[in-house]
């Protein structure tokens, strides 16, 4: 039964790492994965010998001598502890999500053009690196390189330089994801699941990742497609800057209660799920009250202000990604069906005895990202360890699987949809872009370990 399981996961794996070859999206294989490995569970529920206590996190080794009843009765108090972790996280997600899509309902980000005001490549460049290594880790990864694509596209003509700055942009988000508790959907889950704190996360790594993105950008400001000036490109007009009258209000409000959460954890001691929640209500508030406002003084007039027409709120949630929600949902629990077999633990112990060095191991799960979804890895990651709550491992996993991925384009999710918009290939980014990325994530694993043997000794 374990074999069978084994080899249905990594078909619904291979099945999401091919997802633009089958043309189907990861959230088919992901869901359907999860479902048929939980089915096998229940059907030889009987066979199996051992079994694995996530809320304990330890491996209960007499499960095989319990009864039929008793063995379906453990398995669903674990599948009903995974379901709530996995509704932790995915809550979380989509409250930044809906935080996310009101501010770009009132076109707040459009705030960020201001910032650009100049033609040389060079300084554009660091102005982009910047802009997508701290406005990652507020909004996260994603969501930063959708952003600043959109405005690159707005100011940059030549698809090529626009191919080059893209790049980097990847390179940068990822980075900035990294170190914070809400820049990417791994430190989350990491900081969901009470193994890194979030003052601990950015002590620990926003140096390292500040490493991870300079090195990459400032050795291409001395590249050839970053020379110069932009040709033909197209001015910021100050009617394009600000489309609506609360767009800065709503990024500042947005942002702010965004990072809000951490405290709010930290003051009350309860999951983040519920400070996303509040900081949700908050946001959901004032752009109720900012769109009935605007009805009312346009309703007199002649223009149409779709912002004024429409609920903010009601807008916002349909703009939703449920494909990518789902993903997350069928991914963990897939992976929780395999740690509660006590296949991760198993593997864990083998994967210590043949590579005794924990720093190797993390660094593979790095470039594994970039092959694989970092999702997994790092839900794996966490039935594989025990290590206490801020141990250098789990931050070390967290930059691993954050910044790993930058090294192919489709390694990550800013990668993938940098991919998208501006059609990137696969061999042009590998050839173009592959080795800055490794050089940053090299030296950022450096800059940690150095750290790590200064701090700790």
């Amino acid at each position: 039964m374990e074999l069978l399981i084994v080899i249905v996961f990594a078909l619904g794996y291979l099945a999401i790492t091919l997802e633009h070859s089958l043309k189907i999206d990861k959230l088919i294989p992901a869901v359907s994965m999860m479902a048929i490995c939980w089915a096998i569970i229940a059907f030889g529920i009987d066979d199996f010998k051992y079994w694995f206590d996530s809320g304990q996190h330890k491996l209960l080794e007499s499960f095989g001598a319990l009864e039929h009843e008793g063995k379906m009765h453990l398995m669903e108090e674990t599948l009903l502890h995974h379901l709530g972790k996995t509704a932790e996280i995915l809550f979380f997600l989509l409250g930044a999500m809906t935080i996310v899509e009101i501010i770009d309902y009132f076109d707040g980000f459009s705030t960020f053009k201001s910032y650009i005001k100049t033609k040389n490549k060079k300084r554009l460049l660091w102005i982009f690196a910047f802009l997508a290594f701290i406005l990652s880790a507020i909004i996260d990864n994603l969501t930063a390189t959708i952003v600043l694509i959109t405005i690159l596209q707005k100011i940059v003509n030549n698809k090529e330089t626009r191919m080059w700055f893209a790049g980097l942009i990847i390179i940068a988000a990822n980075a900035g994801g990294a170190w914070s508790p809400i820049g990417d959907v791994t430190t989350t889950m990491l900081w969901i699941a009470n193994k890194v704190s979030a003052g601990k996360l950015v002590e620990f790594l926003v140096i390292p990742s500040l490493v991870c993105m300079v090195i990459p950008v400032f050795i291409a400001s001395f590249m050839k497609p970053f020379k110069g000036n932009l040709d033909g490109d197209v001015e910021v007009s100050p009617d394009e800057i600000h489309d609506t009258t609360y767009s800065s209000i709503m990024l500042y409000l947005g942002l702010g209660m965004i990072l809000f959460v951490p405290a709010f954890k930290t003051i009350t001691h309860l999951p983040p799920y519920v400070g996303m929640m509040l900081s949700l209500g908050v946001v959901c508030t004032f752009a109720e009250i900012f769109s009935t406002k605007q009805f009312r003084i346009t309703s007199l007039s002649d223009n149409k202000d779709s912002v004024g027409h429409h609920s903010p709120v009601h807008k916002s949630l349909s703009q939703i990604e449920m494909p990518s929600v789902l993903f997350f949902f069928g991914i963990l629990m897939a992976v929780a069906a395999l740690e509660s077999l006590g296949m991760l633990f198993h593997f864990a112990e083998d994967l210590n005895t043949t590579i005794p060095n924990t720093d190797i191991v993390v660094m593979l799960l790095g470039v594994g990202s970039a092959i694989i979804d970092n999702v997994p890895l790092v839900a794996a990651s966490l039935g594989m360890f025990s290590q206490e709550i801020d141990n250098p491992l789990w931050h070390f996993i967290a930059f691993s699987a954050g910044t790993g991925g930058s090294m192919l384009i489709i390694g990550s999710a800013s990668g993938v949809v940098a991919m998208g918009m501006e059609k990137i290939s696969f061999f042009w980014y590998l050839k173009k872009i592959t080795w800055l990325a490794a050089l940053g994530f090299i030296s950022g694993a450096a800059t940690f370990m150095l750290m790590r043997f200064l701090i700790i000794g």
